[in-house]
């Protein structure tokens, strides 16, 4: 009996025994990938780039990384580590290098971090989509979508909807409608923002200028028209106003310039409605047409010039208001020449009562915000073979010592400035009042030497007669207007060809000093030493300080009306 129990405590141990073996041995086995998956790696470099980290990385772990390739020219003066874990060579690396990283599973995510305020916007674009309702969740058509305080925006198409690229997740959305009550919506991190608008009674009452000035209240028309606040032109100043109605009215789509500050603006209403012929509106200032003069040129390489357009010289300090006609109302009104559509402009004039004196002065900084994407890994020359004279960048892989950085962004383009002042002056009694008013801008564009600068003097008196039945409405102007180095549109006398397919295997500093003593001729002579025949570019400096494009405007206008009320 002694005996038999001790065995079965013999046996009772030995199975014991086995499961605890095999239990340390499933320990074991699922230890031993989690320790392979902590790679300990050794790296040592001096004077050496990213790049070269990210392979030593790559050759003694099975990381993958993904990057922009900017980064792997990242200079990295001394990195000597020995068995450490990835997270450490990382921060060791990257330290003070304004670079972050993300590790997700055995993939590494490096990215640049966002600059500061002082130099970049620290925002971030985002994307907001939605829906244009009314109270009967039918959709609007044509509703303005704007970001507030710019003049970023759209309009929802034939099923109400808009998509919106707003410039970050702090930002507000003003939806407007006519006959609707403006809305406003902070995106505040949302993608999609739906809303319902309401239909404004008070909208429906107010009082527009049609054509000779007749005005009319809205609702007694029977033809589409919108109506403009002055405030939506002066809010955020552009030497083109024009460009500041953008996203402000439905159905208009507003197209700036490419020719710098000052140029001119394709305005159309409700799509191109002619291939051959212009669909630009027509401008009306006070009952007057006003023509576009902008010159017409054949589409060559090497012409095709910028230009600027009368509306473009108006102060629109002076503006009272503004109605936008669409359709054949349009023509019916104004011919022929406003069957694109018409922007009916009404100016200032003198109010009774004590001087009113308003000044106004204000100073906006542009920069470029987007740019094309450039590759940097191969450098000057094609098909892999190098030609220091070739224009291409398709030829040997660069490496860190012919690797020069060239940005556009940094290295060509500057800060654009726009500096507007203005000062009007408006008095009058029961029989007669006096508006006048002077404004300058300067400006500096982002393209090197471009400029344009615009001074305005208007004086205007409105004066009645035999019992208020007859009004003598009186008005001078005078408008000096001065540009330079508006872009043209071709390429040889286009700086940006030349500042954009610049080979990445060439020194940008190097053909900054644009032009070269020839002793031959004894004459500075242009310095572009890339081309190879088949493009046909210049130097960018050169065409910038060389090949000066200036124009000069000097423009009076007189203008007199005799009402009489039957």
């Amino acid at each position: 009996m002694f005996n038999l129990k001790f065995k079965c405590m013999r046996i009772n141990d030995s199975c014991r025994g086995s499961k605890i073996f095999r239990a340390l041995l499933i320990l074991m086995l699922f230890a031993l990938p989690a320790q392979s998956a902590i790679a300990q790696l050794t790296i040592r470099i001096s004077n050496s780039s990213l790049g070269t980290v990210i392979k030593q990385i790559q050759s003694q772990s099975k990381y993958q990384f993904f990057y922009d390739d900017n980064l792997a020219s990242m200079r990295i003066e001394s990195l000597n580590v020995k068995d450490v874990s990835l997270v450490e060579v990382l921060d060791k690396a990257l330290k003070g290098k304004n670079v972050v990283y993300k590790i997700d599973d055995n993939v590494v995510y490096l990215s640049k971090a966002n600059a500061s305020s002082s130099t970049k916007s620290t925002q971030q674009q985002q994307k907001v989509t939605g829906k244009v309702v009314d109270a009967n969740n039918e959709p609007l058509i044509g509703v303005s979508v704007l970001e507030k305080g710019t003049t970023n925006g759209t309009i929802t198409d034939f099923d109400g909807n808009y998509t919106l690229v707003v410039t970050g997740s702090n930002a507000v959305l003003q939806f407007s409608y006519v006959g609707y009550q403006t809305l406003e919506r902070a995106v505040a991190g949302k993608t999609a923002i739906n809303i319902t608008l309401k239909e404004d009674a008070q909208v429906l009452d107010e009082v527009v200028v049609t054509a000779l000035g007749i005005k009319r209240s809205e609702k007694a028309l029977s033809y589409n028209v919108q109506q403009v606040n002055a405030d939506a032109v002066t809010t955020n100043k552009d030497p083109n106003f024009i460009n500041s109605l953008s996203g402000k009215v439905a159905g208009v789509n507003i197209n700036a310039s490419s020719s710098g500050v000052g140029g001119v603006s394709k305005v159309v209403m409700r799509g191109t409605k002619s291939i051959m012929q212009s669909s630009n509106a027509l401008y009306v200032v006070d009952g007057v047409p006003m023509y576009s003069n902008a010159n017409k040129v054949n589409g060559t390489e090497f012409s095709s010039k910028g230009n600027t357009e009368p509306i473009a010289d108006i102060n629109p300090e002076d503006i009272e208001s503004m109605s936008v006609l669409t359709g054949a109302a349009a023509a019916a009104l104004y011919g022929s020449d406003a069957a694109n559509g018409a922007i009916i402009i009404t100016t200032k004039k003198g109010k009774e009562g004590r001087v009113n004196i308003t000044v106004n002065s204000n100073v906006e900084f542009n920069a470029p915000l987007v740019m094309p994407r450039f590759q940097t890994r191969y450098g000057t020359g094609i098909g892999g073979v190098k030609d220091d004279n070739s224009s291409r960048s398709w030829g040997p892989k660069l490496t860190e010592a012919r690797y020069f950085g060239y940005n556009p962004r940094d290295d060509y383009f500057q800060t654009g400035v726009i500096g507007t002042e203005s000062v009007s002056f408006s008095t009058g009694s029961e029989k007669n009042q006096t508006y006048a008013s002077a404004a300058a801008v300067n400006s500096k564009g982002i393209v090197p030497n471009n400029k344009y600068d615009r001074y305005n003097f208007n004086v205007r008196n409105t004066t009645s007669f035999l019992d208020d039945k007859m009004t003598l409405d009186v008005n001078a102007s005078y408008i000096l207007q001065k540009d330079r180095n508006m872009v043209n549109q071709g390429t040889y006398n286009n700086p940006l060809v030349g500042a954009y397919l610049f080979p990445r295997g060439n020194d940008w500093e190097d053909i900054k000093m644009y032009e070269r003593y020839d002793v031959a001729r004894k004459i500075y002579t242009q310095y572009w030493p890339t081309g190879d025949g088949n493009m046909t570019m210049q130097n960018p400096y050169w065409v910038n300080y060389r090949n000066l494009r200036e124009n000069k405007k000097d423009r009076y206008m007189l203008g007199a009306s005799l009402n009489y009320q039957i």
